[in-house]
């Protein structure tokens, strides 16, 4: 397929809201593929590429491509760009960059502007096009003329979107063979969120309200001695937890298919912050510390699936495997025993609890309203240090928020000063962008032709999970999962008032911040 023919589809599903208009356009991309470039055309479509992370920093690829005149017509197809991309994949050692480089420039100059930009998008990961695996799934069972559901299906329990496309176009007949397999990973089951647990209740009637904690979600997965461990984006980390393998294998069970989550505890048996977690998934990181895996979840013992067995059944057995590794929890529909649950959670340090319908099947890969998640939202009123020029649906406008707290005893900087605390995009409506657009260039003192520095005059108020432990910024902290709620700004869309504008003087403080580390 020519790349010219991926970056149309990109320009078509930018330039619509409509699902329906999306899955067209997807539909007629996958409906001309070739089996053997499915894999490529669906990573370069989301912006994941098929080889991975193969050290394509945002730094790199822009070098590349301002070294590289485009190219006056189309050529490049498909296969073109996957085989470089597998060139760079295998690259290591002395001189590596350098080639690395040059391939990269190569490919641009082959490339003519539209497909310039595209691939700087695809392997920056920016593509924002709209088209996520779930319209993705759509477009595909349209070109294969199979019903959607037994799509989804496919590619939840396969685990694999792209392997699926090819399975898809090979063979269509073959997509209802897919089923469970032990040590092949399956899409993990998502959660919608609620303000509080009553809320939560009422969406999924009956329910285990269980402990949500702050850690990383695994699926570990045992046949006889052979132990895998998954994250949930899938990645393989057997080798880097060898203490969850090990618990996997005393249980008493040939095989099995496990859900849950592992997480660092402190000497008092409470867990330490999500980021002393994460850092033991490096490739190199020190084996001290020990993970300790919790399971909310069973999806298969010795021979028998139970994905669609309802929670209650895939609960017993998993009291009946793991029970010492089972996350706390009770099955109720009291209002007031799932608030005590909660605080319960909040107090041993967790971030909040899970509300499982109890007579629900576990929908792999999907965000459904069955599992509902109620944890604390943090606001705070931050100031705005720089915005950057976004890119795919969000070309032509200014997106990406710098933000910063003040610092008013110059603990981190100068005093009075503000730190820098994190990005965001997210919570941004058509309208904020548009004012931000028109508005921030006014407040702005550089302009790196990506980056407006700006002078620190606009308050933004943004809800936070949390904080974590950073070295890349001087406070210390990074936000988590910050998005905008509205700005503290008169003329700012939503209609703000005088009395509850704030300057730049009242942002909250990055001490405050601080404060939420455990």
């Amino acid at each position: 397929m020519p790349l010219a023919r991926l970056v149309e589809a990109a320009d078509a599903l930018v330039a619509t809201r409509s699902r329906t208009a999306k899955t067209d356009v997807l539909a007629g991309v996958l409906g001309d593929l070739f089996p053997d470039e499915a894999e490529a055309a669906v990573g370069l479509l989301l912006g994941r590429l098929r080889q991975g992370s193969i050290g394509l920093g945002y730094r790199t690829v822009l070098s590349a491509r301002e070294g590289a005149p485009a190219a006056s017509e189309p050529t490049l197809t498909v296969a073109d760009v996957d085989a470089v991309l597998d060139t760079i994949a295998a690259l290591g050692g002395s001189g590596s960059a350098g080639a690395r480089n040059a391939a990269l420039t190569a490919l641009f100059e082959r490339a003519t502007a539209p497909e310039q930009e595209h691939l700087v998008r695809a392997m920056t990961g920016e593509m924002r096009t709209g088209a996520l695996e779930g319209v993705l799934t759509d477009g595909l069972a349209k070109a294969v003329g199979l019903p959607l559901a037994e799509v989804r299906r496919a590619v939840m329990l396969s685990g694999s979107l792209p392997g699926t496309v090819r399975l898809a176009l090979e063979h269509p007949e073959a997509l209802t063979d897919v089923g469970l397999a032990v040590l092949t990973p399956v899409q993990p089951m998502l959660a919608s969120t609620a303000t509080d647990v009553a809320a939560a209740l009422a969406v999924t009637g009956e329910a285990s309200v269980e402990h949500k904690l702050d850690g990383a979600r695994i699926q570990v997965h045992r046949s006889g001695s052979d132990v895998r461990v998954f994250t949930r984006s899938l990645a393989d980390i057997t080798a880097r937890v060898p203490e969850i393998v090990e618990v996997a294998l005393t249980l008493p069970a040939e095989s099995i298919i496990l859900d849950g989550e592992t997480l660092m505890l402190d000497d008092s048996g409470s867990p330490r912050p999500f980021q002393d977690t994460m850092s033991r998934f490096g490739a190199d990181a020190a084996r001290e510390q020990v993970l300790a895996p919790r399971f909310f979840d069973v999806l298969h013992v010795d021979g028998e699936d139970l994905i669609d067995r309802p929670l209650s059944q895939r609960l017993a057995a998993l009291e009946r495997i793991a029970p010492a590794y089972r996350i706390a929890g009770e099955v109720t529909t009291d209002p007031a025993v799932a608030e005590r649950v909660a605080d319960e959670a909040l107090a041993a340090g967790h971030e909040g609890v899970m509300v499982k319908g109890i007579d629900t099947a576990y929908a792999a890969g999907r965000r459904g309203k069955h599992w509902v998640k109620v944890k604390p939202v943090h606001t705070y009123d931050l100031v705005v240090l720089g915005v950057e020029r976004g890119s795919g649906r969000r070309k032509g406008w200014l997106s990406n928020l710098h933000l910063g707290a003040r610092d008013p005893e110059g603990e981190f900087g100068p005093a009075g000063g503000f730190v820098m605390v994190g990005k965001t995009f997210k919570g941004l409506t058509d309208e904020l962008l548009r004012w931000q657009t028109e508005t921030f260039p006014q407040h702005a003192v550089d302009d790196n032709g990506w980056v407006l520095t700006m002078r620190p005059d606009v308050v933004v108020e943004v809800a936070i999970d949390g904080v974590q432990r950073s070295s890349r910024y001087p406070g210390g902290v990074a936000l988590r999962f910050a998005r905008v709620k509205r700005y503290r700004v008169e003329d700012a869309p939503g209609g703000e008032s005088a009395l509850q504008a704030k300057a730049p003087a009242e942002a909250d403080t990055i001490q405050s911040l601080r404060a939420l580390l455990r």
